[in-house]
């Protein structure tokens, strides 16, 4: 265990010492509120069953008796909220001889600057691992797969056929596949794109594809289908924590998908030992992220 003491931090005590750098920089803002939904869990896991809708009609004959439906329990998913936690340990005589208070108010800063960056990294690795076969939800797949399971019998997919980078064609490619969803019992469904969620690496092509009237690269004057038709309503989501540079998502309107469950909130404490007379600090989360209707997703690790 680590105990920071003023030998480790002599210079940072002298009275000439005005500046303190490398602990904590400006950030990025909170990111993970675009990929996830946030509910509130008072629970050790929070669980999300599926259920099916009714089948078509069947056609009646004159005199014979109605056709009777079931609903179908679907896949479960379980969410299990995990403690995330950091924190430091100071001298007492740290504490005295910090004459400016720099010291603390630095490394206050720099343990919630820690827990923000973690709950980040937590979020995103979700999306991470989105074509990752060892990483699956309730049906048993993939986040982003071409073989996700329905209740009712057969597959479908929210993961292009054929990987392909950003590119117009490639995101008209998943409008179209989106459009022809199906709920697990083959009825259709409306489902929408509502943005485009990338990482740093795609934010200028991105920008390309998605912000002229006219098709990029062509001197045939064809509009731009996907700007005319509005089809990201929310626009462009850049994640600077997606690890992958091809990677890109589209999130979409359905409910119950991306989740975050929120079981404790952030809290900070102190504490001193009796014997040592050290101070202790720590920083204290737990949560967890998943998803529950994978049709909250599409996605293409590039090509």
């Amino acid at each position: 265990m680590a105990t920071i003491t003023t030998g480790n931090f002599a210079k940072a005590l002298w009275p000439g010492v005005n500046s303190w750098y490398g602990q904590s920089y400006n950030e990025h803002k909170v990111e993970w509120t675009d990929l996830f939904d946030t509910y509130k869990s008072n629970r050790n896991y929070e669980e999300d069953m599926g259920i099916t809708s009714f089948g078509l009609a069947s056609a009646k004959p004159e005199g014979s008796a109605i056709t009777y439906d079931e609903e179908r329990q679907g896949f479960l998913t379980r969410y299990t909220h995990v403690v995330y936690g950091n924190g430091f340990i100071v001298t007492r005589e740290m504490v005295e001889d910090d004459l400016y208070s720099i010291v603390a108010q630095k490394r206050a800063k720099g343990l919630a600057y820690s827990m923000r960056q973690t709950k980040e990294t937590v979020a995103s690795n979700v999306f991470n691992r989105a074509f990752n076969s060892s990483f699956v939800g309730g049906d048993g797949v993939e986040l982003c797969s071409t073989a996700h399971k329905n209740v009712a019998g057969g597959t479908w997919g929210n993961e292009l056929a054929t990987s392909a980078d950003l590119s117009e064609a490639s995101l008209e490619q998943a409008c179209i596949d989106i459009g022809k969803w199906t709920d697990d019992r083959g009825l259709q469904i409306n489902v929408m794109p509502e943005c485009l969620i990338i990482p740093s690496d795609l934010v200028f092509e991105a920008e390309r594809i998605l912000k002229t009237p006219y098709r990029v690269g062509t001197a045939d004057n064809d509009i731009n289908a996907l700007y005319h038709m509005n089809k990201f309503s929310q626009g462009v989501k850049v994640n600077h924590y997606l690890t992958d540079a091809d990677a890109w998502f589209l999130k979409t309107d359905v409910a119950d998908g991306m989740k975050c469950y929120q079981r404790r909130p952030l809290q900070f404490a102190i504490d001193n030992d009796f014997d040592t007379e050290n101070a202790k600090f720590k920083a204290v989360e737990r949560y967890s992220f998943g998803w529950t209707d994978p049709r909250a997703i599409y996605g293409s690790p590039g090509a």
